[in-house]
Formats: structure tokens, sequence, C-alpha cells
């Protein structure tokens, strides 16, 4: 499962309630955060800092999270993960162990981008956090609002996650969701 919006720590707040729903119904949850896949810092930044295309673009390792995530857990049995490649902290290889996974285990991985056409296809579910930009602006630190929204915008109007996701909630306000409901 997925969790997707636009602001990280929207993303980890409904993942980790996500997680203790499912750890009460005595499910082994494995949990990741789209931070522990991001490239290096030098790659993120080749066009600056800001630069909302490359946010969209290039800060996910996609290649990495099919390869070491999605794919290994999408395996019947017998399945190994890696939680995290990256450690955005040092920017260096987190260099995390692979793990086994029980047979039924639920992963909830949280973060944006989730229902771009390149990464969608290795969920079996994505709750996507649709917030005004106003919201956002609130909650993400000033330096980084232009390029957060940027980006999500261009995601907005190339993918069209809310007609992709399994639900949608509104999330103005993190304590407050709602859901969004489709015919």
């Amino acid at each position: 499962m997925g969790v997707d919006g636009a602001v990280d720590a929207d993303t980890r707040w409904y993942a980790e309630h996500l997680v203790a729903a499912l750890r009460a119904l005595a499910r082994p949850v494995l949990v990741a955060d789209w931070r522990g896949f991001w490239r290096p810092r030098s790659l993120r930044f080749e066009f600056g800092r800001d630069d909302p295309d490359t946010y969209y673009d290039s800060w996910l390792d996609v290649p990495g999270v099919y390869r070491e995530l999605l794919a290994p857990l999408g395996e019947p049995s017998g399945r190994r993960w890696v939680e995290s490649l990256y450690d955005p902290q040092t920017d260096r290889a987190s260099r995390a162990p692979r793990q086994d996974a029980p047979d039924d285990a639920v992963l909830v991985f949280a973060g944006s981008f989730l229902l771009k056409d390149d990464v969608r296809w290795g969920f079996d579910a994505v709750v996507h956090l649709t917030t005004s930009d106003a919201a956002i602006r609130r909650r993400v630190p000033a330096e980084d609002a232009a390029r957060v929204l940027g980006g999500w915008n261009r995601y907005l109007a190339e993918d069209s996650p809310a007609d992709a996701a399994a639900v949608v909630l509104r999330c103005e306000d993190p304590r407050h969701p709602a859901e969004l409901l489709r015919e």
C-alpha cells in the first residue's frame, strides 16, 4: 500500500495510522518511506535545489524501489526486502540489511508521486492525499514551497492521481481528513 501526498509529514502521519490499524488486525507490516529511496543529493540538485521538474522526475530512485522493495515483496513466498537504499541525513547509502518478509506481510510506503505511470504498478492500492496549494505552503518549509508546489502541480496535471487512487482523502488539516467519494 502506498500513501501518496505532497507534504512528507502528512504521508508519514497517515502511514503511521495505517500501520497501527493493520497491526491491530494482527497483520505483519513492513514500513518504508520515499526518502529512503531518494537519489544522492548531487543528482537531485544537479539543476539546482529548487527545480520542480527535477523534483518530480528524478528525486525518487524508481529502479531501486522496484529492485529492492516492490519486486521482491510482489513474490508469493520467500520474500526478502530492503527498507532503504539511501540515508538523507548523511547523503550516503543506508546500508540497510536485506530482511525476510512474512508471506502475509503488508508494505506501507509513504511518499510523493506514487501514482506516476512508472511507479503505480508496484502497489496494490494507494491512498492519495489531496491538498490545496495554500495548505501545502503552510506545512512545507518556505524554502521548499516553490519546488514542492511546482512538482506536485505537474504531477496532478500529468498523472491524475485522484483518478488512479484506491482512496482519496482531502488533507487540508491532517487531523481532520475527509474522504472524497467518486462515482
